[in-house]
């Protein structure tokens, strides 16, 4: 069935309020969690793509437990936000994607900093997007290795201090590895996956269990893919965009494809707990501006796109494979999202969870056991995006929406009965006077309690990018080295 959803570091030791884990009798897992950008529930041939040839996150997807209903955030730095914090992006201060309100509160316990302190080894390759300052960067959110590009997008500058390094370009892009840039070769994708597994493949060799986080920037605009990847889909008639777009999940297939054989060669593949996911819906649909390209969007069967509260703008993949630890080939549809990431992944590694922070539920009774009672709850979704400066509870009820099991209520004048209607055809607000009240007051309340922790809404542009001085400094005092590829 289809439904809906919807940190100044502080050192763990100063912090109260912690709830104490029991280890699993198991070893604690090794945990790498790969996130796409703008790679939509549609955009895979496992759920019924008829033109992208996805057969190794397919096979990937026959060995997992897949939570076919896991909703996160409209936009990308908000999804990112909540997964890393188990919380809702407004409570992080995350109400955009640019002009200093995509950057995560510095009072906000981050995943792996929790790891860390439980005895993980932690690294990140790719997208971050949380905060280009330095107080926001990585390396003090608790990753012990960082592989970043700046801003939001390889390339990208915006009016604020999110910007890249100058003139960045998606074939050897320069990034930022542990504070140093370098020179990369070849196709950012493989770029990230070749560092973070040459960083796995060095941490495999040690006793401590470790947590990669890759976070890619494909497939998000712009478009652009390697000419192998993009050539069949320009036979078939689509616009270069639309073909890079495709080409870019092709890439990043043959790339997941690499890491599972990687991780069957290094016998890893029963100590780790391996995450597909992505970030938002599809942005495939930005394609249409062209006559005949509507014609090769798939969204299986959603109202909506990357941007929107629809279903199709936060229904995602979510794919789990713990070989012999969790079950293969297995699809729950209960309602689950982002939020839930944190309680599960720091109970699994025995790390301390916070308890006035984290708002998920621990996933794996539920994935152990798919029967397992499952309380229903209200889980909210909101665009943000609102105009700068301007006053947030003008935009409350603009593109949101309240979630159960089985209705989602739209902009405070819709609801739709989503096992019944999972296309969100029929509005039958005036059939449910008594649900729509019951969620009109959930979702009053939450944004009564979250409207104070929006803590960018003021924040001004102070004049600087720092990704743009840090890489204009070093060039000018030592050069920017080349990346010493790594060999595994």
């Amino acid at each position: 069935m289809i439904r809906f959803l919807i940190l100044n570091t502080l050192a763990l030791a100063a912090l109260p309020f912690f709830s104490e884990q029991i280890l699993l009798a198991d070893e604690r897992p090794n945990i790498i969690f790969i996130l796409t950008d703008d790679q939509g529930y549609g955009d895979l041939s496992c759920h019924g793509n008829p033109i992208l040839k996805t057969k190794n996150i397919d096979q990937l997807a026959k060995q997992c437990t897949r939570l076919s209903d896991f909703h996160v955030s409209p936009t990308c730095a908000p999804t990112r936000s909540a997964l890393l914090t188990g919380r809702h992006e407004f409570k992080n201060g995350v109400t955009h994607t640019i002009q200093e309100r995509e950057r995560m509160a510095l009072d906000a316990i981050t995943l792996p900093q929790v790891l860390r302190e439980a005895g993980y080894k932690t690294g990140i390759f790719g997208k971050w997007h949380l905060g280009d300052e330095p107080e926001y960067q990585p390396g003090k959110r608790g990753f012990d290795e960082v592989f970043i590009h700046g801003a939001g997008g390889i390339g990208q500058k915006f009016r604020g201090s999110c910007a890249d390094a100058p003139q960045n370009k998606y074939f050897a892009p320069k990034i930022r590895h542990n504070g140093k840039f370098v020179k990369t070769e070849g196709f950012c994708t493989d770029v990230f996956f070749q560092q973070a597994q040459g960083w796995i493949d060095e941490q495999r060799k040690t006793e401590a269990p470790f947590f990669c986080y890759i976070p890619l920037n494909a497939a998000h605009s712009p478009f652009i893919a390697p000419q192998e990847y993009t050539k069949r889909f320009l036979e078939l008639g689509m616009n270069d965009k639309f073909a890079a777009f495709y080409g870019m999940i092709q890439n990043i297939d043959d790339n997941v494809g690499t890491l599972v054989e990687n991780l069957e060669k290094w016998n890893l593949e029963e100590n780790t707990l391996l995450i597909f996911m992505t970030d938002n819906g599809s942005t495939s649909k930005s394609f249409f501006k062209k006559p005949g390209q509507a014609k090769f969007h798939f969204n299986a069967g959603m109202k909506g796109h990357k941007g929107s509260c629809h279903e199709g703008g936060t229904r995602v993949p979510a794919f789990f494979r713990w070989k012999n630890k969790i079950p293969a080939d297995v699809e729950i549809d209960t309602l689950t999202a982002h939020i839930d990431l944190f309680p599960t992944l720091a109970k699994l590694a025995g790390a301390k969870i916070p308890n006035n922070q984290v708002e998920g539920r621990d996933l794996m009774p539920l994935i152990k056991n798919p029967k397992t009672k499952w309380e229903d709850r209200y889980l909210f979704t909101h665009l943000g995006r609102w105009k700068r400066f301007s006053e947030p509870d003008d935009a409350k009820f603009k593109n949101c929406a309240v979630r159960n099991e089985r209705f989602r209520f739209e902009n405070n004048s819709e609801l739709y009965d989503v096992i019944a209607d999972p296309g969100q055809k029929t509005n039958v607000i005036d059939q449910h006077p008594k649900v729509v009240e019951k969620m009109r007051k959930a979702y009053d309340e939450w944004w009564k309690e979250t409207r104070p922790k929006m803590v960018n809404e003021q924040a001004k542009f102070e004049g600087t990018h720092p990704f743009i001085e840090a890489y204009n400094k070093q060039k000018e005092a030592d050069g920017i080295g080349d990346w010493k590829k790594p060999s595994f």
